[in-house]
């Protein structure tokens, strides 16, 4: 597989692992991804991803519930932790090369995120996987992506989501929904089109970080993506 990419980052959601599940990991899901995952970096591309913990908690939602913010935030993290884990799980499985490092320190399950050290693993052919987003309550996974990306300096964003980029309504609500082929980052934000959170996508306009959204759900698209095909939305500053 040929890529115009070096390095990627790309950003799943919790909910991506849920398949057919309520609650928690589809084991088909996680390896199908797991396996594209792994397909990308054996073609020789350097692979970071960060995942979501909404398959598990999610803290805006527990604060809803009454939980304090910052501890429904905590909990939040260490959700994504799971998932990070079971997605290190399923890579090797697959005979692949997989390193957690996480923003809050737990040494005795993953590494703590040290920005050199993971890029000395993508140089080394290991597929790196973030978790506990930026360590901090009151920001989400999309900001942490965004972070990381540009920290890592990948040369692309890749955001999985559940529909086949970003329309101007929501397609599962209205079948109108017209779907951009491109958009501008100042477009995203004026027409507030919550692909992403505005942190995220203030961090990635103003560090010229190119970001293309597409459906995981779709077997074959990551790959797809990753080999430069007209997939989705693909967001600049252009």
């Amino acid at each position: 597989m040929t890529s115009p990419y070096k390095r990627i980052l790309v950003k799943l959601s919790g909910e991506a692992l849920l398949g057919a599940t309520e609650f928690g990991i589809d084991p088909q899901v996680l390896r199908r991804i797991a396996g594209e995952v792994l397909e990308i970096q054996r073609s020789g591309v350097q692979v970071a991803c960060v995942i979501g913990g909404g398959n598990i908690f999610r803290g805006t939602g527990l604060a809803k519930a009454g939980i304090d913010r910052a501890t429904a935030d905590h909990m939040g993290m260490l959700a994504t932790v799971m998932n990070a884990l079971a997605m290190q799980d399923a890579i090797e499985s697959l005979g692949g090369n997989a390193r957690v490092q996480s923003a809050v320190r737990i040494n005795q399950v993953c590494e703590d995120y040290i920005r050199r050290r993971a890029m000395r693993h993508l140089e080394k052919g290991r597929i790196v996987i973030f978790a506990a987003g930026t360590g901090n309550p009151y920001f989400t996974t999309d900001s942490a992506a965004a972070l990381r990306a540009v920290e890592i300096e990948a040369d692309i964003l890749l955001k999985a989501t559940k529909v086949n980029g970003i329309y101007d309504s929501d397609p599962m609500k209205n079948p109108q929904a017209k779907r951009y082929a491109r958009l501008t980052y100042d477009k995203v934000l004026q027409d507030r089109l919550n692909v992403m959170d505005a942190t995220a996508i203030v961090m990635c306009r103003d560090n010229s970080m190119p970001l293309q959204v597409f459906n995981l759900n779709n077997a074959g698209d990551l790959p797809r993506v990753v080999r430069g095909e007209d997939i989705g939305t693909v967001v600049t500053n252009d």
